[in-house]
């Protein structure tokens, strides 16, 4: 997932992917996960516009928002 987004957590990523960057992504996934004990979750946030004010506080490091559509894997 690190050539894809932002490491924010252990298993959790935000992307900024094209619709072909996300088919790339749940392919590559497909042939690595175990089918009967993992689960990749996929959240759409839509296009930055629209999309209301992040409510998103951090922490330690720091948080930095992105303004473009984005996929939080």
């Amino acid at each position: 997932m690190r050539n894809y987004g932002d490491h924010l957590q252990y298993s959790v990523f935000e992307c900024q992917m094209t619709s072909t960057d996300l088919v790339r992504c749940r392919a590559e996934l497909a042939e690595i996960i175990h089918h009967r004990e993992d689960q990749v979750l996929f959240v759409d946030l839509g296009p930055a516009e629209g999309r209301g004010d992040r409510v998103i506080t951090a922490l330690g490091k720091q948080y930095t928002a992105v303004d473009a559509p984005c996929i939080i894997v």
